[in-house]
């Protein structure tokens, strides 16, 4: 530290004097002299109240705190960085879990449509089924009803007809073969 000093005070003991300096440079009536031996007691008395020292460990303080706070700030960048793995991580398993709901949801829909489209189906035959039943029972009832008409109407007819041709003699007759018939079932 003495040394940059000494270099100092030789570099401006052999500078050429300003021109607003007159006469011999080692005078009192010379400013240059002045200030170079003003700032010769300043640096002197700076050295014996140990600023340099003091300024030294202020910065050596200093750089240390920087040091902490860019460690800190490494550690920091780090736990920011693990965080957002993280919720990378939980943002893909939510994403995956919302397509699984969506497929899943969609998958059921279908199952249901299909469901929905065979219980339709059903419902159509057993309707079908149903109507047709009726359409054949119906039917049934219509020839029955025909039937009974036809034989009401050829009843009515043969009796008619017996009616016209009966005599009492024939009438006699044929209750007498009706009562044998009768008689043959019946034994």
């Amino acid at each position: 530290m003495k040394k940059p000093i000494l270099a100092g005070i030789l570099a401006a003991a052999g500078a050429v004097p300003a021109q607003a300096a007159t006469g011999p440079f080692f005078s009192l009536g010379n400013t240059d002299f002045i200030v170079l031996i003003s700032f010769l007691i300043f640096v002197g008395v700076l050295v014996k109240l140990g600023v340099p020292g003091k300024l030294g460990s202020m910065l050596d303080t200093r750089a240390a705190q920087i040091k902490s706070d860019l460690d800190e700030a490494r550690a920091l960048r780090e736990e920011a960085k693990a965080l957002l793995a993280s919720y990378e991580r939980k943002r893909k398993d939510v994403q995956d879990q919302a397509d699984r709901i969506v497929t899943s949801a969609r998958d059921e829909a279908k199952a249901a449509a299909e469901e929905g489209k065979a219980e339709l189906q059903r419902a159509i035959a057993r309707r079908l089924a149903t109507a047709e039943d009726r359409i054949a029972s119906a039917e049934a009832g219509a020839v029955r009803a025909v039937r009974e008409q036809a034989v009401a109407v050829a009843i009515a007819a043969a009796g008619d007809v017996l009616a016209k041709q009966m005599t009492a003699e024939t009438a006699a007759a044929s209750i007498d073969e009706a009562i044998k018939t009768v008689d043959a079932r019946l034994h």
